[in-house]
């Protein structure tokens, strides 16, 4: 193997976490590439991403495609180090434009192990919705952390950029905290806890949903949703709903449940478990977040899509939101850290206002098709994008707010008048 790369350099290169997790014919294969071809540190970076990429991809090695580049001239340069990266990155550019293909078994992983920890801390448990933005159209949602980090593996997760992965914390003194929380007895708030964690997957462990029944109990101008990928509703199930109680799923294509969700309910367990809690009277939801197009996309959505109006009385159904991966760098490194067999990174970011995602036609042919997909509920259910520019509302639903205010009066209301309606 070649050593010509300069000491401090050679360092950076070998310590990186993801350059370990190569074989060594991806290791020599690199720092001969980039020995050769004198590459700068932040191109090393840089074909060390591609690398990971294709590793996580499971359409690899990097070796591969370095033995099938053009041999070095040394004459060249610098300017052969810009156009060995270019034709690397164009070749990668090219496989994420492709997007992800979920052929063959899906990798098994169950949810990350994680200690779980009672927390006594003063922190205040009701905030802002941690991924609002001012460049994209928000219900202002506030967020009730009951539980700090989630038990489950999704490979998108933002909330692993959050917090400390290998613990979970829930309040000991949970109940009392909500009791001291001070509410305008005027004002109309809709409170969702599954922001920082799953809502059910941990039952009434520590009395956690007795203890938020009764704050929804004791302040019926809250509506407080309780949002999951679990189907452990037994505890809902034995207990009489508060009316203003909505438990909405998270809800995915069966491909990326079983690729990109791991250790969570799988897509018939999810809707087994929504069905049953419609029938129990509580008010459902669903969200498609992330919608994400990957090989046979619309039949598989639209299959979903079919389930809901077949199995669900949409008076008993609040809301279906719709929205796509979204990330921000710290994410994306922790994804490439992680390394587990992924495709999400298979995609063509474009940034904007910070923050990674679809370019936006992709984005409007994956909502629109979700929402013309459920026409029959078009004008009885309420229908939003979630964290998404305004921009995407008209060519989406044919209207649009004109700010985020005029959004979260419309679906407070929506909402309040399926609370106040008969359930039976």
């Amino acid at each position: 193997m070649s050593t010509k790369i300069p000491g401090d350099k050679l360092a950076q290169f070998r310590n990186a976490a993801i350059y370990s997790s190569l074989d060594r014919k991806d290791q020599s294969s690199l720092e001969e590439l980039a020995s050769n071809r004198r590459l700068s540190v932040q191109q090393l970076r840089q074909v060390l991403e591609i690398a990971r990429d294709l590793q996580m991809w499971g359409i690899g090695p990097i070796s591969s495609w370095i033995e099938e580049l053009p041999p070095a001239d040394p004459r060249e340069g610098k300017r052969q180090a810009v156009k060995t990266v270019d034709t690397l990155v164009s070749r990668w550019e090219e496989e994420r434009r492709r997007g992800p293909e979920y052929t063959g078994n899906a990798p098994v992983y169950g949810a990350s192990p994680r200690s779980i920890m009672e927390s006594t801390a003063p922190a205040t448990i009701l905030g802002s919705c941690p991924v609002a933005s001012e460049k994209t159209r928000c219900c202002n949602l506030q967020t009730l952390d009951a539980v700090i980090n989630c038990g489950f593996g999704c490979t998108y997760c933002t909330i692993q950029s959050f917090y400390d992965q290998g613990r979970i914390y829930l309040h000991s003194d949970l109940g009392r905290r909500l009791r001291e929380l001070h509410l305008d007895p005027e004002g109309i708030y809709h409170i969702g806890t599954g922001q920082s964690s799953d809502s059910l997957m941990w039952g009434n462990r520590e009395n956690l949903l007795a203890d938020l029944f009764d704050f929804a109990r004791r302040n019926p101008n809250v509506i407080l949703e309780l949002k999951t990928k679990s189907d452990n509703i037994s505890w809902l199930l034995e207990n009489s709903p508060p009316p203003n109680v909505l438990v909405t799923w998270s809800l995915n294509s069966e491909q990326m449940i079983r690729w990109e969700e791991r250790g969570t309910a799988p897509l018939e367990k999810r809707l087994d478990a929504a069905a049953r809690t419609a029938l129990a009277g509580y008010l459902v939801g669903f969200h498609f977040h992330p919608m994400v197009p990957h090989d046979n996309w619309r039949e598989s959505y639209a299959a979903v899509f079919s389930r809901l109006l077949s199995d669900f009385d949409p008076s008993r159904v609040a809301m279906t939101s719709f929205g796509t991966l979204t990330f921000i760098k710290p994410v994306i490194r922790a994804i490439r850290e992680r390394g587990q067999a992924t495709q999400v990174l298979r995609m063509p970011l474009t940034e904007t206002a910070g923050k990674y995602s679809y370019p936006e036609d992709t984005k409007v042919d994956l909502f629109r098709f979700g929402y013309e997909s459920l026409a029959a509920w078009h004008e009885k259910v309420f229908f939003y994008l979630c964290m998404e520019p305004a921009g995407l509302w008209e060519p989406v639903f044919g209207f649009s707010y004109p700010d985020n205010t005029s959004f979260e009066e419309a679906m407070k209301l929506s909402y309040r008048s399926k609370i106040l309606s008969p359930r039976f």
